[in-house]
């Protein structure tokens, strides 16, 4: 027995070693944030590898090369899928075990904590709608020579190692033309990352444009019993709230820690301090996207089925999304900073929603000027070239992509995702990929204006 001991303990310090000479070089951490580093891997391989197989339907090698394109030490983890419990746990040299499950309606949650609030939550079946799209799933309207140039971009892309899944072109309220990349059909439910941040922008306008009297109360929060009481909700949409919140992916940050290990991704920006005065600075802030999404949550009654039913009944249903799931964390809150996926027809969709002044089949989903100040730039001293969760082109004294029209805006995601919205062009166009480098989004989508 004392044997046996003494040889695990000898294992164990091997395997320290061999991590300590490993982490600088190959892993790309310091030994000094293993303890944060294994967590945040075994974290992301476990949320990442739960949504792409149960969510995206994709395969276990191709879940795994997408991790690796975060982190070699991604390649490491050991992924074991039950495909009964509808589960994924991720280890890395046996430590850290994390695990992931998938709900119907819901997607994938960290099994963070307790959950079994969410094991209650029944997403209601959207009514299947039929037809041309943007109503049904029809494609009438495809422009043969757009289709052939679609085509042209998505092959060059890929033979250049872009990794781009997926491509839409909306102009004139039609759908024509769209592209689709290996394992990817029009179907497929591909995650946007920070694009998320535009629907939940969205999620609110949908709230006080059917509660126009909705009071909004300060402080957003009964926590922020000090300074943070003079933040106010535009200050959230417009990422100048002020609030002190470590963007950074990197071990231990406020960022990594609350999309891989917290049971609430909200709570840790509501524990940021100011630093600066709000409306003052701009300072992108995933964290602020999921303090919005944690106020939609309490005005809609505080418990994930009045949240989930609320998106699925105001966002989804009326614009036909059949493909799309908004993930929650494990305490029910939508991670609106980052978990959405949704078809490329699906992110067209809302798109056109933002092209149409937020009108749908003549119902006026988002407030009268609800989109107009929703793309507009904010006040900040230092980068105005933000509206409501929204990028715009016209970042002030230059354009963020000359190649494209000046009045466009855009929901933007980790790995290159884009939605552009260009008013002056009646246009929306989409691109989902893995791009871990640069993307030519202007030369690209230029090529598709009319």
């Amino acid at each position: 027995m004392k044997k046996t001991i003494l040889t695990l303990l000898a294992g164990f310090a091997g395997l320290l070693l061999l991590l300590a000479l490993l982490a600088p070089s190959l892993l790309g951490f310091s030994i000094t944030q293993l303890g944060s580093a294994v967590r945040v891997a075994t974290g992301m391989g476990a949320k990442l590898a739960c949504s792409g197989y149960f969510v995206s339907g994709f395969s276990e090698a191709r879940n795994l090369d997408d991790l690796a394109s975060y982190s070699p030490a991604n390649q490491l983890l050991d992924l074991h899928y039950d495909n009964q419990g509808k589960r994924v746990t991720a280890t890395l040299f046996g430590l850290g075990e994390t695990t992931a499950t998938f709900r119907p309606g819901l997607g994938c949650t960290l099994d963070v904590g307790d959950t079994r609030a969410l094991d209650q939550v029944v997403a209601a079946p959207l009514a299947s709608t039929a037809g041309d799209w943007p109503t049904g799933e029809n494609p009438a309207h495809i422009d043969p020579a757009l289709q052939r140039t679609l085509d042209s971009i998505l092959a060059e892309d890929n033979r250049a190692g872009l990794n781009t899944r997926a491509l839409v072109v909306v102009q004139n309220g039609q759908l024509v033309a769209e592209s689709y990349g290996a394992q990817v059909t029009p179907q497929t439910p591909l995650l946007g990352w920070s694009m998320g941040k535009s629907l939940t922008a969205m999620m609110l306008g949908r709230l006080q444009a059917l509660q126009p009297e909705l009071e909004i109360t300060t402080p957003l929060f009964p926590q922020w019993r000090d300074e943070r009481q003079q933040v106010s909700l535009e200050n959230l949409l417009q990422m100048s709230s002020g609030l002190d919140f470590d963007e950074t992916y990197a071990p231990g940050s406020d960022a990594t820690r609350m999309l891989f290990n917290a049971h609430s991704a909200s709570e840790i920006a509501l524990q940021s301090q100011l630093a600066h005065s709000p409306g003052t600075h701009f300072s992108y802030s995933s964290g602020t996207t999921n303090l919005l999404a944690r106020w939609i949550y309490e005005q809609l009654g505080g418990n994930p089925q009045s949240n989930v039913d609320f998106f699925r009944q105001q966002i989804l249903a009326p614009l036909g999304m059949q493909h799309t799931t908004f993930e929650v964390d494990a305490s029910g809150v939508f991670v609106g900073s980052s978990y959405i996926y949704a078809s490329a027809r699906d992110w067209a969709r809302l798109g056109l929603l933002m092209l149409q002044d937020g009108k749908w089949n003549s119902e006026q989903l988002l407030p009268e000027g609800w989109v107009t100040a929703a793309s507009s730039p904010n006040g900040s001293s230092n980068d105005s070239g933000y509206g409501y969760q929204f990028w715009l082109n016209d970042a002030g004294e230059s354009l963020r992509y000359p190649e494209l029209p000046q009045d466009s805006y855009f929901m933007l995601g980790n790995r290159k995702q884009a939605v552009m919205i260009s008013p002056s062009t009646d246009t929306v166009i989409v691109r989902l990929g893995w791009s871990s480098g640069d993307y030519p989004t202007g030369r690209n989508f230029a090529q598709l204006l009319p």
